[in-house]
């Protein structure tokens, strides 16, 4: 796929690809085990400009399209699926922003964001809501130029360590749909009454800060109300969310990758019956099923990425990517544990990272379900009887 991008965005790719190698890979596992936030990694992201891939240029940015943000995400994600995590939320954010924020948010905001001394956050899910954002209480009260925030997130990756969170609340309890009466904020870190709780334990995609968020009277300016108006805060998360989703569908692009890599690598050292376990043919069927499962997720995430960019709709494919390749990096990583027999559910392989990560990006962004209810529904529009008559 890389012959499908820009030279420059080739050149950045390719120099991703030796980070991940000399700096990333040596040191993730550890990381990982350890659970420790990979300071020194940010602030090398920082340096090559990965927190202002999509961000304009004329706010500081990269200006890049979203084929090469997946193909960045997959080779960090290659490296260590959970620093893919850290510039997921920021990215939906930027969106939301880019896409509806006020000029007044825009200069404020994105260029401390393409800086990366700003990394954003994106805070939707409650205790009592998750895939139905609808059904969220915490709400938004306006007091002269300020809002007051009640209420609690939860699953907030970024949010002990990033100091910018976009925040969904209602604004409106009492609108039907329930929807209409949903608004976002850009909530600053510090500002009265919201505090960071808890640290939320992991099966994996450890390293990267997941928490819970309190707003008690959380005081919050007027003007940070996204768009300035009320009422449109569902849209703006849905449209980040299609961002999400491409990243979380490269990032399991690049774990199943790297799973293959180390799978195919291991079959062709290890010996068993007198040859490398590579000629036995039950292991190359397998090696074969993981490459093609694979590049058709690559494929199918490299389409999502360039209807985004073609700035129309994307939830079909945005939905497709991330089904198919968040099944296929949960499928990969299986395989490449059993090629690997008992060593790989072992700490001494890096398999065992891959096996408890992948079952993540089935949740994250809406879970696999809730992806096939999107698909369906797009379906549905797209062949409505009379459709095209």
């Amino acid at each position: 796929m890389l012959t499908e991008l820009s030279p420059e965005s080739q050149q950045i790719v390719q120099n991703l690809r030796r980070f991940v190698d000399r700096e990333v890979i040596p040191v993730a596992s550890k990381m990982e085990h350890d659970n420790e936030y990979p300071f020194t990694l940010v602030e090398q992201m920082k340096e090559m400009g990965l927190f202002g891939i999509l961000i304009p240029r004329e706010y500081g940015g990269l200006g890049l399209d979203y084929v090469t943000y997946a193909a960045i995400t997959e080779e960090l994600s290659r490296g260590w699926m959970s620093l893919g995590g850290i510039i997921n939320s920021h990215y939906v954010v930027a969106h939301a922003i880019n896409e509806f924020g006020t000029a007044d948010q825009k200069q404020r905001f994105l260029p401390d964001m393409a800086a990366g001394q700003r990394r954003a956050c994106i805070c939707m899910t409650e205790p009592n809501a998750g895939s139905d954002l609808q059904a969220i209480e915490l709400a938004a009260t306006r007091d002269g130029d300020r809002y007051l925030l009640n209420g609690t997130k939860m699953f907030v990756t970024n949010g002990r360590h990033g100091n910018l969170y976009l925040v969904l609340a209602k604004t409106d309890k009492a609108a039907k749909p329930p929807y209409r009466g949903m608004s976002t904020f850009v909530v600053e870190k510090g500002v009265p009454g919201f505090t960071i709780g808890r640290d939320v334990e992991k099966l994996g995609y450890k390293g990267v800060d997941t928490v819970v968020l309190h707003f008690e009277d959380a005081q919050v300016e007027a003007r940070n109300l996204l768009e300035g108006v009320e009422g449109r805060g569902f849209g703006h998360v849905m449209s980040g969310i299609e961002v999400g989703r491409i990243n979380t569908a490269a990032r399991a692009v690049g774990l199943a990758q790297a799973a293959f890599e180390d799978a195919i690598r291991y079959a062709q050292q290890r010996h068993a019956f007198g040859v490398p376990i590579a000629q036995h043919q039950a292991i190359q069927f397998k090696l074969a099923d993981m490459a093609t499962q694979i590049e058709a997720a690559r494929l199918l995430t490299y389409q999502a990425a360039a209807v985004k960019d073609r700035g129309v709709r994307s939830d079909k494919e945005a939905g497709m990517a991330k089904l198919f390749a968040t099944e296929v990096a949960g499928f990969v990583s299986l395989e490449a544990m059993r090629i690997h027999g008992g060593y790989g559910y072992t700490k001494d392989m890096r398999v065992e990272r891959y096996y408890r990560d992948a079952p993540f990006m089935m949740i994250a962004e809406g879970t696999n379900e809730v992806q096939r209810l999107v698909i369906a529904r797009a379906l549905l529009r797209e062949y409505a009887e009379g459709a095209g008559s």
